[in-house]
């Protein structure tokens, strides 16, 4: 699929390009779908307490909070080449908002486990942030633009652990009992998600020049049918190796972070004898690193594509994965609360960059299947993280060495990226196109002086 007039520039402050109103409207309704995803696991302490769950039981559940997100991740790349990251968010985000504010009706560990399931599918809007900045932006830029728009998406990891609390503790002050507080704190996420999903639908478009509907109809855009039809694309993606190593990455890196977001909590305030609100704040500096972290990895997989084309973007890609699996293992070795958290947040650093670099390999993957390999490599994320909640499930195995073990297992996956290598010609089209697109990007800044 070939997208014509991407912007080679980021301006931020600029509102009327649609693909700047795209990039703000998909980065801030992933934050959003973040915050209503994970709103429940700062909170878990009471709800352990009130539903009388046990640590298997939590286990069990963030199990099913990020396991029903590879199906429909799988399911929404597909879709979005069908009909447009535009309305395919709109739905997400309005249908997701209903298991958001419903959870508060959850009396039982199996009402409660069956709710989380449920929220889990809104972390397919991932999937549809990636691909409709994919569409948006030039080759010079989309690696910053992707991570751009996935770190603050994904910052919500990170304000949901402080804002979460907060918003409980309100309610507290109200008179409300801590049974009832936590059940009516969810609510808050589930509207906004409601309103930002009709925004989304007003005031964005699929593409540059128009919505998919509109460049089918003027013949811009091949029809989504016979070899670009859903399971043409989807058969394209999957037969391709490198797609699958790209799927082990990701898995090792965003997999690793959304583990994190669901343990980090109840991880501070377990073994370091903190207050909820405190354990909350610190976990929260984990995922508040994505306000720059995996813009930066972003940023250096253009920077190393400027001179060594792809091959200098899976190089990156390793750097950083490798370094994200070290640090995780020194983090699990951390007794003293002032190491543990700066530890934390250097892992946190290569995490969210690995993550970054993942997504400035992907736009290149298969350009006529971008949804299904952006929605196969996002699906990855979440198969990693219900790999790494089998560690924190168990009775038996301690968090520090579950979070050893899994240091030891993204060192192993750090490896699948040098799988990903690209044939002469595609190498030597990227790097001519990544510098007309320099070089129109160069020429707009000095016209505007």
């Amino acid at each position: 699929m070939e997208i014509r007039n991407k912007a080679n520039r980021i301006r931020l402050l600029n509102g009327k390009m649609p693909q700047m109103r795209a990039f703000h409207f998909s980065w801030f309704a992933f934050h959003l779908c973040f915050f209503g995803w994970f709103g429940i696991a700062p909170l878990m302490a009471v709800v352990r307490d009130d539903l009388g769950l046990t640590k298997t039981q939590i286990g069990n559940t963030i199990i099913a909070s990020v396991a029903i997100t590879i199906v429909v991740r799988l399911v929404i790349g597909v879709l979005c080449d069908r009909i447009g990251p535009r309305r395919a968010y709109t739905w997400l985000l309005c249908l997701g908002a209903l298991p958001v504010m419903s959870i508060g009706l959850a009396d039982s560990f199996e009402t409660f486990l069956l709710a989380r399931l449920a929220i889990g599918a809104i972390g397919a809007s991932f999937v549809i942030t990636q691909y409709h900045t994919s569409v948006m932006f030039a080759p010079n830029v989309v690696g910053t633009a992707n991570a751009t728009s996935a770190g603050w998406g994904n910052l919500g990891g990170g304000t949901t652990q402080i804002v979460m609390p907060l918003i409980f503790s309100g309610i507290l002050m109200l008179g409300v009992s801590e049974t009832l507080g936590w059940r009516l704190a969810m609510v808050v996420p589930g509207i906004v998600m409601l309103l930002t999903g009709i925004a989304y639908y007003r005031f964005t478009q699929d593409a540059p020049d128009g919505n998919f509907d509109e460049l089918r109809a003027r013949g811009e855009l091949p029809p989504a049918s016979g070899e670009h039809g859903m399971g043409a694309s989807f058969k394209a993606a999957a037969k391709d190796v490198r797609v699958w190593a790209l799927f082990v990455v990701y898995a090792a890196c965003f997999g690793v972070e959304l583990t994190i977001n669901n343990i980090a909590a109840i991880y501070y305030f377990d073994n370091f004898d903190l207050s909820l609100a405190t354990a909350g704040m610190i976990a929260g500096l984990f995922g508040l690193m994505n306000l720059f972290a995996r813009t930066l990895g972003g940023i250096f997989s253009d920077l190393f594509a400027r001179q060594g084309g792809l091959k200098g973007r899976v190089r990156w890609l390793f750097i950083a994965m490798l370094c994200e699996g070290v640090a995780l293992m020194f983090f699990s070795q951390m007794h003293v609360l002032a190491l543990a958290i700066g530890i934390m947040l250097v892992f946190s650093l290569f995490v969210q960059m690995a993550e970054g670099a993942t997504f400035g390999v992907v736009p290149f993957i298969n350009k006529k299947a971008l949804g299904a390999v952006a929605g196969i490599v996002g699906a990855g994320g979440n198969a990693g993280a219900v790999a790494a909640g089998f560690l924190f499930r168990a009775e038996s195995l301690s968090y520090q060495q579950g979070l050893f073990y899994l240091g030891i297992a993204v060192i192993l996956a750090s490896l699948c990226a040098l799988v990903v290598r690209f044939s002469p010609e595609v190498e030597a089209e990227e790097q001519a196109a990544y510098r007309e697109a320099a070089s129109g990007a160069e020429e707009g800044a000095l016209s505007l002086r």
